[in-house]
């Protein structure tokens, strides 16, 4: 049988798909899918005057005096409209044959644009237009402009938005009283002169989304937010988990064994672990600490907790490097005291790996340290107690869910959960995007360490450098050099690794370079690394794959290569592979002339901090919040409205109404999350 012809897409389908790609599904979603800026077509300007106007929009009325497809220096179209002052041309690079129709001599058009000076005199690129009738009104409300996406045009979304707005239920999720004490306008009367603005409105508190309107908009989010994330919160302790509440022989033992005290801030910070890890619902905490605070041995101490209540505990790390150096470090500490410590990664024998998994899943194996290939099928815990994943940030939301879903005793349990994260994030974010999290913090660093000397040097002056690291490697000092690429990029045209690796090898005969990167098999990157570790390589040449977990007392000079390519947080996580000894420690940063204000901007950062709360603080100035929360946010959109920069006294506000809400008015909560989220709050819920 011949397979049956499909139906053609309906038109109403297929813009149903393409709405649903900008997340436009409901009436709701249409009607907050607001402006991204507007335009002002309730004045023309005579084309005179317009050509006093080049550099700022205007809007012209004409008719048509030639139409022509010209092919001078490429094909393009040409239009010529007049009005009682002049003439103006429209030019069109890229237009479609019915245009010249559209245009015709004869026809009368509004066009909006830029005027420029060219060739025929005032002309406009590409204008918006449309045709038009003699004495035909203008707008009375500024036009608006919405985000849209590919094959949706701006007159199908003015259309839709309109037509959703008719239908929607305006009523007011916060009440009068509410509405006056926090100084709000009312919401349907903030939508609509969002989408309709008068021609009289203060445009540039519009447009810097400052108007009261726009206070509204941004206080409704922010507090739908606030709301999803407490619901969450106690959605999460609800849910059972199996207290661990022993602090045995072998925390005792594992205490007394380290070589150091914990700091204050290290025992705080395990305490309140401690006590999270005691309560039969389960532990959802992050753990904050700058580069080299000591978070691996906290977090070592909460999984002495778990196996000293009978429980298994799993570590998660998103590199190998990163997983191999928690393993050995926390075997040295833990094997001693009779700790059964396992190893899994992607990168094992399958003999390996299978008795890995038959160790972890008799329970045979304590603590199962490892990367992704935790959450892989096959994985089975005896009883997982506690889950802590390393770097947080850098996996997404369905992988942290899969490793807390190995849980323990049913699909009623969950284990406790430890997030720890290098990138300190500033208060402002953690308050408004971790809202659902217990948020501890090492704000102290392990006596001993030697402060970090930051230089910025140009690339001219490389071979300078490369004599300071032949005189440091001379008097025993071990190297770092950094480099962003593995293999030559033509549009980046940055010094690779390995030609890097080539030169200061031919440049220091004397010493021995290693050379580390990502596309090295596990097996030779650790041999480069054991060797660098044991002192037996004195400059290692790497890509970024030691941003983390890296921890070689006697490094103590870093070279970052091309350090105007690199972000903040990933600059300061370098740095911070140096300093872990006592000789004092520098990090030159080798940029390449000339600088943008951004690349200027963080060098400057690097040069005059080495707090990791100041520079993600201002790295939070410099890029926004995207980047900091990593994949957490997988499935939610970040805030479309709200800036935490310029709106932090609206999330305090909007986290206290919150609060009061969830206690005393849950419809309200219903009505208001329904309005917002449209019952998409389980993302939230990891």
């Amino acid at each position: 049988m011949p397979a049956p012809k499909r139906k053609p897409a309906s038109p109403a389908n297929t813009s149903q798909t393409k709405l649903a790609k900008l997340g436009l599904r409901t009436d709701m979603d249409l009607v907050l899918h607001l402006p991204m800026r507007y335009e002002d077509e309730t004045i023309v300007t005579p084309i005179a005057e317009a050509g006093f106007m080049s550099g700022s929009a205007v809007q012209v009325e004409g008719v048509v005096t030639s139409c022509d497809v010209q092919f001078r220096p490429r094909r393009q179209l040409v239009v010529t409209i007049a009005d009682e002052t002049g003439p103006l041309v429209m030019r069109f690079l890229n237009f479609y044959g019915s245009q010249t129709k559209q245009l015709a001599e004869g026809v009368r058009v509004r066009a909006r644009g830029e005027v420029r000076h060219g060739f025929l005199g005032a002309e406009m690129v590409h204008p918006t237009y449309k045709p038009v009738k003699e004495g035909d009104p203008l707008p009375s409300v500024l036009t608006p402009v919405y985000p849209a996406g590919e094959g949706l045009s701006q007159a199908f979304l003015r259309k839709a938005i309109a037509s959703a707005m008719s239908r929607i239920d305006w009523r007011d999720t916060l009440s009068e009283q509410t509405r006056a004490a926090l100084g709000l306008e009312p919401f349907e009367a903030s939508v609509r002169l969002l989408h309709n603005p008068p021609a009289d409105v203060d445009e540039h508190a519009l447009m810097e989304r400052s108007h009261p309107a726009w206070t509204r908009m941004k206080f409704d989010e922010l507090l739908a937010q606030q709301l999803s994330m407490k619901r969450a919160q106690a959605t999460r302790r609800n849910r059972g988990a199996t207290a661990l509440p022993r602090i045995g022989e072998l925390s005792t033992a594992f205490m007394q064994a380290l070589p150091f005290r914990l700091t204050a801030a290290q025992q705080r910070v395990l305490e309140e672990i401690r006590r999270d890890l005691k309560e039969s619902f389960p532990m959802q905490r992050l753990l904050q600490g700058d580069v080299g605070s000591g978070k691996t041995v906290v977090a070592a101490l909460a999984a002495a907790q778990a196996i000293d209540s009978g429980y298994q505990a799993a570590l998660m790390a998103p590199t190998e490097i990163l997983a191999e150096q928690h393993f050995r470090k926390i075997a040295t500490w833990m094997e001693p005291l009779g700790v059964r410590v396992a190893w899994l990664t992607g990168s094992l024998k399958k003999k390996e790996k299978a008795e890995a998994q038959a160790r972890i899943e008799s329970g045979d194996a304590h603590l199962v340290i490892g990367t992704h290939a935790l959450i892989q099928e096959g994985v089975e815990f005896a009883k997982l107690g506690l889950v802590i994943v390393d770097e947080q940030h850098r996996f997404g939301v369905g992988q942290r869910l899969a490793l807390r879903n190995k849980g323990v005793d049913g699909a009623d349990t969950v284990p406790h959960q430890l997030m720890m994260s290098a990138t300190p994030i500033p208060r402002t974010l953690a308050m408004t995007y971790y809202a659902d999290l217990e948020v501890s913090v090492i704000d102290e660093l392990p006596p001993g360490r030697t402060p970090i000397v930051t230089r910025i040097v140009d690339q001219n002056r490389r071979d300078e450098v490369i004599e300071r690291v032949h005189a440091a490697a001379l008097e025993g000092r071990q190297v770092y050099w950094v480099c962003p690429l593995i293999e030559e990029s033509e549009a980046l045209q940055l010094q690779t690794a390995t030609d890097t690796h080539a030169v200061l090898s031919a440049a220091l005969p004397d010493l021995n370079v290693g050379l580390v990167h990502g596309r090295m098999k596990p097996a030779e990157k650790q041999a480069v690394m054991d060797a660098f570790i044991g002192g037996e390589v004195h400059l290692l040449v790497a890509t970024t794959v030691i941003e983390v977990g890296v921890d070689v007392p006697n490094a103590s000079l870093m070279v970052i290569e091309h350090a105007e390519r690199f972000g903040l947080s990933q600059l300061h996580q370098l740095r911070g592979r140096v300093g872990r000894g006592s000789a004092a420690s520098v990090c030159l940063l080798l940029y390449q002339s000339p600088l943008g204000p951004v690349a200027k901007q963080r060098l400057m950062t690097m040069r005059e901090t080495t707090d990791g709360f100041e520079i993600a603080r201002r790295d939070l100035e410099i890029r926004g919040p995207g980047e900091f929360l990593g994949a957490r946010q997988s499935g939610q959109a970040m805030l479309r409205f709200a800036d935490l920069q310029t709106d932090q006294w609206l999330v305090d506000k909007a986290r206290d109404l919150a609060q009061a809400l969830l206690q005393s008015d849950p419809a309200t909560v219903q009505a208001h999350l329904e309005r917002w989220l449209g019952g998409r709050e389980e993302f939230l819920r990891v």
